[in-house]
């Protein structure tokens, strides 16, 4: 914090410094005239500037007391043309001789008071515009991270739906294996435990790797293939290069999850078909089933679908095209994401 304030003071003298320097170079160096109330002036520039800026605008101009405002400044401009008036005195002993053919200048009248105004009004206006421009900077830089932080605890709220809505699902199929005491209860209970350990040490991340959240998504198919009694027509297939690909976690599951929960008919047969396509820039997923015996409410699509809807809009806003179609007997999803 020091370091920054000091810096700060630095910049501020060398700007004064090359402004002062660079203005009263003719006076020095091209024997030009050096006017009485010079010295005055330039203290003034810097003593309204900087009153301007620490005090005035923040503490009159942005607590919405224009007016007030405007009369203190038209004051201060006022007191300071006439103390610069009033300090007028004879030419400094550094001044260079006025050339004899050179024409008077003129310190008096109506013309000089209005410019001598207008010089010493240019201190408030560019103060004023620096400070209310750092404010604006300053208002944007909070409203954003408040942005920023509302949709992390949206994500986050999102989150915490849907891992125990994923659990309650994975712990229903187990159960269901154990009351027909299936030999595959002990693989069923391996996969659910790598997908756990994915979803608490991985899933928490803003984004994983492809190839995690693909293989968490075998694991689940492969965990619901040892629930169903005919698992045949139950396709995974995944094309493409996941190398070096990221992608925000949980996104694709609970789509899959919806195909699963309503793609078995009344034969027991489960027709679900699931595709993922990998280009250099983004991922294409479908999901296919044939609705069987328990119809999809419409007007419903479940907690996780809902959130994964909002999740969708929250990450990849303009970046990604979801399509669901309902034909009737059958159920497909089209999602395509930007990497």
């Amino acid at each position: 914090m020091k370091n920054t304030q000091v810096r700060s003071i630095v910049t501020h003298v060398v700007v004064w410094t090359l402004l002062y320097g660079f203005f009263l170079f003719p006076f020095f160096f091209q024997l030009r005239l050096t006017p009485p109330d010079l010295p005055i002036r330039l203290v003034l520039t810097i003593v309204l500037f900087y009153l301007n800026y620490f005090y005035l605008v923040p503490k009159i101009l942005l607590q919405k007391a224009m007016w007030q405002y405007i009369v203190i400044c038209l004051v201060l401009i006022i007191i300071s043309v006439l103390v610069m008036d009033y300090m007028k005195g004879p030419l400094p002993p550094f001044a260079p001789e006025i050339p004899a053919n050179r024409p008077p200048i003129v310190n008096e009248g109506p013309v000089h008071l209005l410019f001598a105004i207008l010089n010493l009004s240019t201190p408030f206006f560019v103060s004023s515009f620096l400070r209310l421009y750092l404010e604006w900077r300053k208002n944007e830089d909070i409203r954003k991270k408040v942005e920023n932080e509302k949709v992390n605890s949206e994500l986050q709220f999102l989150k915490t739906q849907l891992n125990p809505h994923f659990l309650f699902n994975s712990l229903n199929t187990i159960y269901s294996l154990s009351v027909k005491h299936a030999t595959g209860t002990p693989d069923a209970i391996i996969s659910l435990s790598e997908m756990m350990r994915y979803m608490i040490y991985e899933a928490d991340r803003d984004k994983v790797p492809l190839s995690k959240e693909l293989n968490y998504i075998q694991n689940y198919v492969q965990l619901q293939k040892l629930r169903l009694s005919d698992s045949v027509n139950v396709s995974l297939k995944i094309s493409g290069e996941d190398r070096g690909k990221e992608i925000a976690p949980l996104i694709f599951i609970s789509f899959i999850e919806n195909a699963f929960k309503y793609g078995t008919d009344y034969k027991g047969k489960t027709y679900v078909d699931i595709g993922f396509y990998i280009g250099e820039h983004s991922v294409k997923f479908s999901v296919r089933n044939k609705v069987g015996n328990v119809r999809k409410d419409c007007n419903s699509s479940g907690v996780g679908l809902e959130n994964t809807k909002n999740r969708l809009q929250l990450l990849y806003p303009g970046t990604h095209d979801l399509q669901i179609l309902d034909q009737g007997d059958k159920y497909i999803v089209y999602l395509s994401l930007d990497f």
